[in-house]
């Protein structure tokens, strides 16, 4: 009874601090206010919003082991004699970075478990940052007025590439002192100035002195400071623009309708932590992953059979192995074209394309308006195509990567590889976007028979004449309301008075190809009226009245 009091009293009293402490930061701060805001900002329930939820928890697990690792790791290029746990390379010479891995592999306890808990965390935390902006593309939630998030994405999947290949190439063995001499090789290829860049990163020529403690700080100081400030950024523009959400009964272009942040997202969100963090585990525990003991320290003069990059610069590589060998003798100095355009020039490009789409979509089709309602892709056939081919693209290259491991499977010659996939790499997307575009269209008129004829019931009707056909019924309420509120932009004309310049000419081609190849569906005056009612946008806010000027002389009671 005593010890029920005192507790009760001890409760009662840790409550009212509680209670004086938010008082008092609330007198400060805006702390009520901005919590509330937060607690209850809500969240739509979508398998496909988990995505982004994946790559910020495989950056905690990150964050988690890579500071673990760093106590351990020694990122020194002093060439000793190895007597360690790994007898099979004892007297052998390696550097101070290869000779810790090997130390985090075999002697500290935990350490291998957590080297490949990293790993396996790095290459998840790329790939469900790639596959979420692969959503955000599909389903336009880059449009105004999010294209500053975009911005911010993208940044972080190139600052993410950068991390991990600096992660990649820290423990200096064969595999990742390869992908360094293409490296050197690429910073080399830059016209005037890459042989001044080599040496200045490496500190002298290849292989250098330098490299790895430069390369160290970078993966553990530079990046992750500057993905940190990215991150909280891009998490408070969400909370500040809202998420989209996918058309549904309830749901239109003027509100958001979801879980509140507290309890039901906290609980769920805590709840898929730790499932990815159990994921992560279970693969660190059971799938191998980088085993740099089979690859020995690296030596300038030998190069690992089957070495092969990680997948997300493995673009790279294929581009690499495409390219013919194109090489320009200027003055004395040879330009290698067939390094340069592959690895400098179409990255470059590539990113530009990325950063600048919104931009040109919105330039394009003269759409200014705000959007927080997902597109289906099949109803933006032309965005969808245009993804698509980016992604084969992309496999093209992946694929030509390993041009040598898939010759050497099959038994046909590499020079015949490489030439088909030359050609494969510009008619692949080619072909790629016109069977979207296509299916996205096929998709469209499907959409329309079930409006107009119904889904089937499942259910054979037989005539008094012995015919038989399928039973069809109307289709549910929400799969129509899915399928009719859309948008239907339509394309831009040229003005009809006037002169018309060629950026209008040109403005008004691209509209019209983007936008002209539609299915219209089955919809009356009234029910046109109210989709349109779902669409549009938010009201603009109302300008804040300037504030008056200060009253002067003495009050008068």
């Amino acid at each position: 009874m005593l010890f029920r009091k005192r507790r009760e009293r001890l409760k009662a009293q840790a409550g009212q601090a509680a209670v004086d402490g938010f008082s008092a930061l609330d007198g400060r701060m805006p702390a009520a206010e901005l919590a509330r805001q937060v607690l209850r900002k809500a969240f739509p329930d979508h398998w496909s919003f988990l995505l982004g939820e994946i790559a910020l928890y495989s950056f905690a697990v990150l964050l988690l082991t890579g500071t673990f690792l760093t106590l351990f790791f020694d990122p020194g290029m002093v060439e000793t004699v190895y007597h360690g746990p790994y007898t099979p390379l004892n007297g052998a010479l390696m550097t101070q970075a290869y000779t810790s891995t090997l130390n985090i592999s075999f002697a500290v306890r935990g350490g291998l478990l957590i080297r490949q808990i990293h790993h396996w965390a790095a290459l998840i935390f790329i790939s469900a940052i790639a596959v979420h902006m692969l959503r955000i593309f599909f389903t336009g939630a880059f449009r105004k007025p999010r294209e500053v998030n975009w911005v911010i994405g993208v940044t972080l999947f190139l600052l993410a590439l950068l991390e991990g290949f600096t992660g990649y190439s820290l423990p200096d063995d064969l595999l990742s002192g390869t992908g360094l001499r293409t490296a050197a090789t690429i910073v080399g290829s830059i016209p005037v100035v890459g042989t001044e860049l080599e040496m200045f990163a490496f500190g002298g020529e290849f292989p250098g002195y330098a490299i790895i403690p430069r390369l160290f700080i970078v993966h553990v100081l530079f990046v992750p400071g500057i993905l940190v400030a990215l991150i909280a950024a891009h998490l408070v523009l969400v909370v500040y623009l809202k998420h989209t959400q996918w058309a549904a009964q309830g749901r239109t272009n003027r509100n958001v309708v979801g879980q509140p942040m507290f309890p039901q997202f906290t609980a769920k969100s805590t709840g898929f932590f730790l499932m990815v963090f159990g994921v992560l585990a279970f693969l660190g525990a059971v799938a191998q992953i980088n085993p740099v003991w089979k690859y020995g320290p690296y030596q300038a003069d030998q190069v690992s059979t089957d070495a092969q990059p990680d997948w997300y610069v493995g673009f790279l590589e294929g581009a690499l192995r495409l390219m013919p060998p194109w090489e320009t003798d200027v003055a004395g100095h040879t330009i290698m074209w067939n390094v340069f355009l592959p690895a400098v020039v179409l990255p470059a490009i590539v990113f530009l394309v990325l950063f600048l789409y919104p931009f040109v979509e919105k330039w394009v089709t003269g759409d200014g308006r705000e959007h927080h309602l997902c597109d289906r892709p099949r109803n933006r056939p032309t965005r969808t195509g245009l993804g698509v081919a980016a992604v084969v693209f992309y496999a093209v290259l992946l694929l030509a990567g390993g041009n040598d491991v898939t010759a050497f499977s099959f038994h046909v010659s590499v020079g015949a590889l490489t030439w088909i996939l030359r050609i494969a790499l510009i008619v692949a997307p080619v072909l790629a976007f016109a069977v979207t575009k296509r299916l996205c269209l096929a998709l469209q008129a499907h959409d329309r028979r079930l409006l107009t004829e119904g889904e089937e019931s499942g259910l054979v009707i037989q005539t008094p004449f012995g015919g038989l056909s399928g039973g069809r019924r109307p289709l549910p309420a929400p799969h129509r309301y899915r399928a009719l509120v859309r948008e239907l932009p339509q394309p831009l004309e040229l003005p009809a008075e006037g002169p018309v310049t060629r950026r209008q000419r040109l403005r008004s081609a691209l509209s019209s190809w983007y936008y002209s190849d539609r299915v219209e569906l089955p919809v009356t005056e009234e029910q046109q009226a109210e989709i349109e009612a779902r669409i549009a946008p938010p009201p603009e806010p109302e300008p804040r009245a300037a504030p008056g000027p200060e009253p002067t002389g003495d009050r008068q009671e």
